[in-house]
């Protein structure tokens, strides 16, 4: 049960994580930034996104041990 939440899990962050990367990549493209500046923007909110989720889970991971 335990494996699959945690990949549930995983496979909901992931696809949150690109549906932002992805509007932020569409936003600057809409405000006149080139390729590779948009790609970058996508790829540092993708990120972002990524280790903000890593910071929660190891605090809530710490309160609840």
């Amino acid at each position: 049960m335990t494996v699959a939440v945690v990949l549930l899990t995983t496979a909901l962050v992931t696809v949150v994580a690109l549906l932002a990367g992805a509007g932020a990549g569409k936003l600057a493209r809409m405000d006149g930034a080139t390729y590779p500046t948009a790609l970058t923007r996508a790829a540092a909110t993708f990120a972002a996104v990524i280790t903000l989720t890593i910071a929660v889970a190891g605090t809530i991971a710490a309160f609840l041990t």
